[in-house]
């Protein structure tokens, strides 16, 4: 076979392979992540909705900056407006999907559903005038707000799935057996403690900005740009194909705002280069997965979480990033050291340098990083609302695409303004850049991916409401504290419980606004008496982790699929790794200094290096290896003194550095001896 030929193949071959990826990427992707499972729309109808749904994303932008107008006219045009696109894209069932097919039934429900919040919009000042009872004893008015809410119900069905559907009926079916019928279409549907609640309103206001100024970022390249990243820090080192996916997965989740998402896309290029250096499916796919989840909580940005909790706390937001560095720090050391441990035990080694990407050559790439700081420090000095911030980091995302443009305009030579001309109306997907088709697509991608978000958030408003109507949370406060006895750890576990359900497959924006209205209030009861950021923090992890946790654990199933795993072992593998999201927020909530909460900082040197160590000695036992393989009493005394050093204490400390020391030096010296 001639060389030419040889060539000729192996490029054949590559691109069978990138295409098999991408095919299982998209199928991965229908299965795992209701998002994409929508409907196929071709030729004119494509177009027209692709228009139509950029257009959307404008409105929304325009509203949030620049309307003053009453709030129920702005939330309802905004849920009409978002319930039509959700009819539009979402299907009845993953089966019923024909090109260009819209059938009937959806379509009057769609028009049936909008037309509520269309005719509250037109009519708010009168209704909000008018009393309750009149319009709790008006057939119309009481058959608007029950068509209004069904809709949204079945919306959040198909958009974003069952399990928090479960929670809303359940709260429905008991308000409407405590409260009287009117009463309760009323409160849910015309005042602002039900659908048109918190949840919804900072959706409107904040969320669906982030969502849009997300899809500009995404299409700047700074993706690949984390990657190529991580794999210059990282690739080279033993098992460095694992090191790349938590390290890039950290940078890239915490800017996507999905879990599932983040686990597809990265772990379509980390996965495979996990699998080829010798790691198990299962623990390719985990370490995806856990890695991907994280990101969420991980600062400045943390899918937009730390912009909400700065909002229902009235924290600057300066500080919520802060407070959130040394957790989100220990989750990643976590499942770092968890990953070279792992490397370590299998002999694992890592890419050669020379086919990495060289660090010189990013550098030159660090401007990508431009619209995430000025975004980060608009909204740390507080001269700007966050929503102001968000949108002129999208104006400073398609600066960048343009500076890349430039950039690549010259490489090429000749014509550069030519050259620039083209890139501007190409319409080819390029990983760089950006053209009048990505800004349209970026617009696009930003009302579609505020779809879920606005559903879950209205159930969310739908939960708090019932909450409020029947005293509901005065009696699940009476139940957590008698089942406590009183005791914050066993409160704690209760509630950690009731996030993991709640949070069981939501997108994490709406997983918090569901959290923040349910969950917290119980931890910052007098009762139970958990400071309030403590219980904010405490909440939105264990909302995040249910993505990873058996047995609804999406983000480990998708993973799973990429690595080609049984789904049950990635997602029990995933919990080991990220076993610090489940120690962590214990720890903080039960003690703040961890959260820097009335410290100095010789204290927080102290509790960060005796966390980091703590978090070795957790991972270690659970890995079973350090130099050699361990002994079950190592593996428990090292658990057990990771923990103690993970509580912040003194003494704790020295228990745990003298445990975890110990059996360090213990592993060693018989190695040793071994070798001799």
């Amino acid at each position: 076979m001639s060389l030419m030929q040889k060539k000729t193949k192996t490029k054949a071959t590559e691109q069978s392979v990138e295409s098999t990826t991408l095919t299982d990427v998209e199928e991965v992707m229908k299965k795992y992540d209701r998002e994409s499972n929508t409907r196929i729309w071709e030729g004119v109808p494509k177009m027209i909705l692709r228009y139509g749904m950029a257009i959307l994303s404008i409105y929304c932008l325009c509203v949030t900056l620049f309307d003053k107008g009453l709030p129920e006219v702005r939330l309802t045009m905004f849920l009409g407006l978002f319930l039509i696109a959700g009819y539009l894209h979402y299907p009845i069932t993953k089966k019923n999907v024909r090109p260009n097919y819209m059938p009937w039934y959806d379509v009057v429900f769609m028009v049936l559903g909008a037309v509520p919040f269309f005719y509250f919009a037109a009519n708010a000042e009168t209704i909000l005038l008018t009393d309750y009872t009149v319009v709790s004893r008006s057939p119309l008015m009481l058959a608007m707000g029950v068509l209004a809410i069904l809709s949204l119900m079945e919306l959040c069905r198909r958009s974003v799935g069952l399990p928090i559907l479960c929670v809303v009926g359940a709260l429905l079916v008991y308000t409407l057996c405590t409260v009287r019928f009117g009463k309760v279409i009323y409160d849910l549907f015309y005042t602002v403690s039900g659908v048109l609640g918190t949840p919804i309103n900072t959706c409107q206001k904040y969320i669906v900005v982030f969502i849009i100024f997300g899809a500009f970022l995404e299409r700047t390249g700074i993706s690949n740009f984390f990657i190529d990243l991580a794999n210059s820090i990282a690739g080279s080192s033993s098992g460095g194909p694992a090191k790349v996916a938590v390290l890039s997965s950290a940078l890239c989740g915490m800017v996507s705002g999905s879990s599932v998402g983040n686990t597809v896309t990265t772990g379509a290029v980390t996965t495979p280069m996990m699998k080829r250096t010798g790691y198990r499916p299962e623990f390719a796919g985990a370490v995806e997965a856990a890695a991907s989840t994280g990101g969420q909580i991980m600062p400045p940005i943390m899918g937009a979480a730390a912009f909400l909790m700065a909002e229902y706390t009235g924290l600057p937001y300066a500080r919520i990033a802060l407070l959130a560095i040394l957790p989100a720090a220990l989750y990643f050391a976590g499942i770092y050291i968890a990953v070279h441990l792992e490397a370590v035990k299998l002999g694992l080694r890592g890419i050669p340098r020379e086919e990495l990407p060289k660090m010189r050559n990013l550098i030159k790439q660090f401007y990508l990083l431009a619209p995430l700081v000025v975004l980060v420090w608009l909204v740390s000095n507080g001269t700007r609302s966050m929503a102001y911030s968000a949108a002129i980091a999208i104006g400073v995302a398609i600066l960048v695409g343009l500076i890349s443009n430039a950039t690549e305009s010259i490489a090429m030579g000749g014509n550069v303004v030519g050259n620039f001309a083209k890139k501007m109306v190409s319409k080819e997907n390029s990983p760089s850049g950006i053209s009048v088709s990505k800004i349209i697509d970026a617009l696009e991608a930003g009302s579609k991916g505020t779809i879920t978000v606005a559903a879950a958030c209205s159930m969310a408003g739908v939960v708090a409401g019932c909450i409020t109507s029947t005293g509901l949370a005065s009696k699940i406060l009476r139940a957590i504290v008698a089942a406590s006895g009183g005791i914050p750890i066993i409160a704690l576990v209760l509630t950690m419980l009731c996030c993991v359900v709640l949070g069981m497959g939501v997108p994490t924006t709406a997983n918090y606004c569901i959290m923040a209205s349910t969950c917290a209030p119980i931890l910052m009861s007098p009762e139970i008496g958990i400071p309030m950021i403590a219980a904010h923090f405490f909440v939105f992890y264990f909302g995040i982790v249910a993505d990873i946790t058996p047995p609804v654990a999406l983000a480990a199933y998708a993973g799973s699929a990429i690595a080609k795993s049984s789904p049950m072992k990635t997602a029990f593998t995933a919990t080991r790794l990220a076993i610090a999201a489940f120690i962590v927020p214990y720890i903080f909530a039960l003690n703040p200094a961890m959260l820097f909460v009335d410290t100095v900082w010789y204290e927080v040197v102290l509790i960060v290096l005796s966390s980091v160590l703590g978090i070795f000695g957790v991972a270690s036992g659970l890995s079973g290896h350090i130099v050699r393989s361990m002994h079950i009493w190592e593996r428990a005394l090292c658990i057990a003194g990771g923990l103690a050093m993970l509580y912040p204490g003194t003494l704790t400390d020295i228990a745990g550095l003298v445990l975890v020391g110990g059996v360090v030096a213990l592993q060693m010296l018989t190695r040793k001896h071994a070798e001799k």
